[in-house]
């Protein structure tokens, strides 16, 4: 496949509800689509990826405005010059750009898409997942008050999600995981995640969660502190799991063999990529390390792409991918459904669903255009 053309499209996609972290509060998802055109012997073949970025630099180093810059000014140049390119080179042509994971990812999944349509292939046979359906869990952002927190977590028990993940900081921890618990029980999966909001130095405190029977706790402490993270893995009961921490396949195996986790969660692009990811899954399913599909409250495109990486094998706990509704009123794509605490794998060509036109250009704020010199 020869690229010959990009568009980049900048969204912004009202929220439901507003959607809290340690970090920041979200009122409407801003992202990018990417829009990959391709010359192929049998024709021309369009690709669609969409990038994780978030509108400010405190999740990771990346964000919207600079993914875009970046892949007009270097990412997108290099892919032009390739005469036949594969979604399985796009990481290596792309390596001696330092960084840009978010943007990179965006770009491998058009290329992927492409490929696939070009094919008659899913992603999910691409991939080889093994199942049709995925558990669905949800996360449940910083509430206002505990009990917001308990009446929120109630409302998506009762709609049947297989696991909940509650969004913890300092003083805002304890108290609300004690409620839920003592409002709900201890028959339902439920896990924590800090986003790196504490320090080691806050141990003793951490430690308090083990009294919940929490499937996990997710990335407490710094994304650079893996060493920090196998200390406090050895002082607490409750599993620890790596989110940010997790950038690449090299740091998943240096953060195993730390005994920094025992858990990781997979975000491919926030290691580049889906196919790093899979790296990541196969690594992790070799030294007997769970791993579930995390989310970045992705439109329908990266929601449909992440079902299908949940069905590979090693993906043995309720991930994040849950359905439009929880987000958005309206998706830019087919709606993805929650049903029975599960998610159905897209079995259709490429990833399965359509960009709408007409959603598109709505919630569309902003274009680039990239050509082929």
């Amino acid at each position: 496949m020869q690229l010959t053309g990009l568009t980049l499209h900048r969204l912004s996609i009202p929220l439901v509800t507003p959607f809290t972290t340690s970090f920041m509060t979200e009122t409407e998802k801003d992202c990018y689509l990417v829009e990959a055109r391709f010359d192929t012997p049998s024709g021309p073949v369009t690709g669609w990826g969409e990038s994780v970025a978030m509108i400010a630099p405190l999740y990771s180093e990346e964000y919207i405005d600079g993914g875009m810059a970046v892949t007009r000014d270097w990412l997108a140049p290099i892919l032009f010059d390739v005469e036949d390119l594969t979604a399985e080179t796009v990481g290596w042509h792309l390596r001696h750009v330092i960084g840009h994971r978010m943007s990179k990812s965006a770009l491998e999944m058009a290329v992927i898409e492409a490929q696939l349509k070009q094919a008659g292939l899913s992603f999910q046979q691409y991939l080889g997942g093994v199942v049709d359906t995925i558990p669905s869990g949800v996360s449940v952002g910083i509430q206002d008050t505990v009990e917001d927190t308990v009446r929120v977590i109630g409302e998506y028990l009762e709609e049947g999600y297989a696991r909940i993940k509650l969004k913890i900081k300092p003083g805002a921890d304890i108290a609300p995981v004690a409620a839920v618990r003592k409002a709900f029980g201890d028959d339902f999966l439920f896990q924590v995640d800090a986003n790196a909001a504490y320090t080691l130095v806050d141990a003793a405190h951490l430690k308090k969660l083990d009294d919940y029977g929490l499937l996990l706790i997710e990335q407490p402490l710094g994304e650079a502190d893996i060493r920090q993270h196998s200390e406090l893995a050895k002082l607490m009961d409750t599993p620890m799991c790596l989110d940010e921490s997790i950038v690449s396949a090299e740091a998943a195996a240096d953060a195993i063999a730390l005994g920094a986790t025992s858990v990781i969660n997979i975000k491919p692009g926030r290691v580049g990529g889906f196919i790093e990811a899979k790296r990541i899954h196969d690594l992790a399913s070799a030294h007997g390390v769970a791993v579930w599909h995390g989310g970045m409250v992705e439109t329908g495109l990266g929601r449909a792409a992440n079902a299908a990486m949940a069905s590979l094998p090693g993906f043995t706990l309720p991930g994040d991918v849950s359905g439009s509704k929880r987000f958005f009123h309206e998706d830019i794509t087919e709606e993805i459904v929650m049903h029975d605490g599960v998610v159905d794998v897209p079995t259709g060509p490429g990833f399965g669903v359509t960009i709408d036109p007409e959603k598109l250009r709505r919630f569309t704020t902003d274009t680039i255009e990239i050509t082929r010199k």
